[in-house]
């Protein structure tokens, strides 16, 4: 993140238009960005998820 778009963010109150749509592009393409790493890491989690639970029955079913 850049000094200026830090800086609109502090002081959003006292800055041109121009500047708060700088932010609200910056803020944007961080909110898409977070938004597609988060999807991805949730389907991470479910394939890790699924995978040991498939482990887990195997072993369970090898104890009995």
């Amino acid at each position: 993140m850049s000094e200026k778009i830090k800086e609109i963010l502090v002081e959003y109150k006292t800055k041109s238009n121009k500047d708060l749509v700088l932010a609200m592009d910056f803020l944007s393409k961080e909110f898409d960005t977070t938004k597609h790493l988060v999807i991805e890491l949730t389907k991470k989690i479910d394939k890790i998820e699924s995978t040991y639970n498939k482990i887990l029955k195997e072993y369970e079913s090898r104890k009995g």
